[in-house]
């Protein structure tokens, strides 16, 4: 298949539950032209406490559910499920996958006080994949990590700024300014929507560093190379399936989208 064959189908992306909705905002501001098809499995959130074998299987699920669409290429729009399962999506698929890791190379070359703070899932914190990015790039950075249980659900239910949602950013972020963290990383893609408020907690001198524009990049870079990126004047569309409790899903994620969304439900669960 060639040409605009090729470049027809939409980019799939899927994510634990809505935060991955801040990784396809960037997509849609750098790649306006191209179709978007994004599944929020929100009836699993979170994934972080979750066995790897099971985010593994069900990452897979979701990618065959997603190439069955019509996908030209799936983002891996979750850390957690990155570390799990991008790489036997890869030996599954020949489509390009692009996924996530926590911006730790950034944040180091960001710092000024040689300590960059992590908020990030438990799984994000003990995969292996985290911790061969601290090998590569934290080398004379002092790197503080803190799991943050609770975020994601706070997120899953548009709770963006409640008491309960401050009080457990403030708990997360406290540590990491303790320490002297001038740079954070939010390395939860639910986390950028909470941004406001950590930003308000921790401080203007504080740097905050999400993943989603370079997922961006790196998507766009290769639809180039493999001659799928669209080639026409009009918007692309967007197009949204959800797990879990829909009327929840149409609420919460038509907020965090910030245009007409349209939620299906995703069959089979």
């Amino acid at each position: 298949m060639t040409g605009p064959a090729r470049s027809a189908g939409p980019v799939g992306v899927f994510d634990s539950g809505v935060g991955g909705l801040s990784v396809l905002r960037r997509i849609r501001a750098r790649l306006p032209h191209e179709d978007l098809l994004y599944i929020a499995d929100s009836g699993h959130a979170p994934y972080g406490d979750r066995p790897a074998d099971w985010i593994r299987a069900r990452s897979l699920e979701l990618a065959d559910l997603l190439v069955a669409r019509g996908a030209k290429a799936i983002v891996v729009a979750c850390n957690t499920a990155t570390a799990a399962a991008a790489a036997v999506l890869r030996e599954r698929h020949a489509l390009p996958i692009v996924a996530m890791e926590p911006a730790v190379k950034p944040a180091a070359a960001a710092t000024k006080s040689g300590v960059v703070g992590v908020l990030a899932t438990v799984g994000t914190l003990k995969s292996a994949q985290f911790a061969a990015l601290l090998d590569r790039f934290a080398n004379g950075i002092e790197v503080i990590t803190q799991p943050c249980p609770g975020l994601v659900e706070c997120v899953e239910r548009g709770e963006l700024d409640t008491h309960a949602t401050r009080a457990l950013v403030a708990r997360y972020v406290a540590p990491l300014l303790a320490r002297g963290a001038d740079t954070i990383v939010l390395g939860c893609t639910h986390y950028p929507f909470l941004q406001p408020l950590i930003a308000e907690l921790a401080g203007p001198q504080v740097a905050l560093i999400e993943t989603g524009p370079a997922v961006a990049r790196q998507l766009e870079r290769r639809l180039k190379e493999d001659g799928l990126a669209v080639e026409r004047a009009r918007l692309g569309s967007s197009a949204f399936y959800a797990s879990g409790d829909l009327s929840l899903a149409n609420r919460v994620m038509r907020r965090l989208w910030a245009e007409d969304a349209s939620i299906e439900a995703l069959l089979p669960e």
